[in-house]
């Protein structure tokens, strides 16, 4: 039961994903707004709002550690794994306004994130200011790229009314939750039918699981040569998992860490945020395409980190 539930939900979260890219180049045209845009808003925003419900219930319930812990997880999975293994299927090439605007905007906002975590707690006003910066972002990006028209995509796409564009996002949306969930439920069953180790399978089998959506709209990004959708999902991602996810959770209860083992976040995890942000940097610049060796280089970095968290937990 559980290998069938696992292929369901690699089955629904690779149509969810074809879906949510198709509706997400069809909003770009009806709005005459930038796909890098759209991949940094609206499917971003989509494919990280798992996480953001995990980490509300998480505070609500008096588990901070599991908020952070979820942000930060999927902030390093996100570089290193999905893009890793994006470019790996996929290189891509990486837009100009990605290196100049969008790479700085993440970096900025994961080291607002570690000033904030590093008194253990964060507050109502410094989820305030993490919240506001992202909405005067993305309203000046869109606003931005509205006004400056440079549609790049496939002219071979069909432009199709508004109502079935965002038909095919709700349904992209759709099949990438339960596809994500069904695939976490079934791989967890496995893991728990071959009696391997809970830590174990929280660091990969369920940290995968959670970064499948993200993984599936990167690769079929690439592949229709939507390479500005798939990166800017993605770093939109970070973006959005740091102001939103943790802005909104501190507004609505703060996160308070200094009971829940904050040096661990600090001195080991978030290290591996902040520097994998940063080698980022000089593989956007150097070479003409975002290509394999960046990417093996990437996924390297990330089961190094995993490796080390399984040896720790065994």
């Amino acid at each position: 039961m559980e290998f069938l539930l696992l292929i369901l939900g690699l089955t629904v979260l690779v149509a969810g994903g074809e879906f949510l890219v198709k509706g997400a180049v069809g909003i770009a045209r009806n709005f005459e707004i930038s796909p890098l845009v759209i991949g940094m808003t609206v499917v971003s925003f989509g494919t990280s709002a798992p996480e953001l419900l995990v980490s509300l219930q998480a505070a609500a319930e008096g588990s901070p550690e599991i908020a952070v812990g979820n942000v930060i997880g999927s902030n390093i999975a996100n570089l290193a794994l999905v893009l890793g293994v994006t470019v790996l299927i996929f290189p891509i090439i990486v837009e100009r306004q990605t290196k100049l605007i969008d790479w700085p905007v993440m970096m900025l906002a994961t080291i607002f994130f570690y000033i904030f975590l590093f008194d253990g707690v964060i507050v109502f006003w410094e989820g305030l200011v993490l919240f506001s910066s992202l909405a005067i972002f993305v309203t000046w990006r869109i606003r931005k790229s509205r006004k400056e028209s440079k549609l790049k995509i496939d002219e071979h796409v069909v432009n199709e009314s508004l109502f079935i564009t965002v038909g095919y996002l709700i349904l992209g949306l759709t099949g990438l939750y339960f596809g994500s969930e069904w695939f976490v439920d079934g791989a967890v069953g496995i893991a728990d039918y071959l009696d391997v180790s809970k830590g174990v399978v929280g660091v990969t089998v369920v940290a995968f699981g959670t970064s499948a959506p993200e993984l599936v709209v990167s690769c079929v990004a690439a592949y229709r040569k939507q390479s500005d959708i798939s990166i800017g999902t993605l770093i939109g991602s970070n973006i959005f998992n740091i102001m939103a996810v943790i802005g909104l959770t501190s507004i609505v209860s703060p996160i308070d860490l200094s009971r829940a083992g904050v040096s661990q976040f600090l001195h080991f995890d978030m290290y591996w945020v902040v520097g994998i942000a940063i080698a980022l940097l000089p593989m956007l610049y150097f070479g003409a395409k975002f290509g394999r060796l960046k990417g093996a280089l990437l996924l390297a970095s990330y089961l190094v980190y995993i490796s080390i968290i399984v040896s720790v937990n065994i």
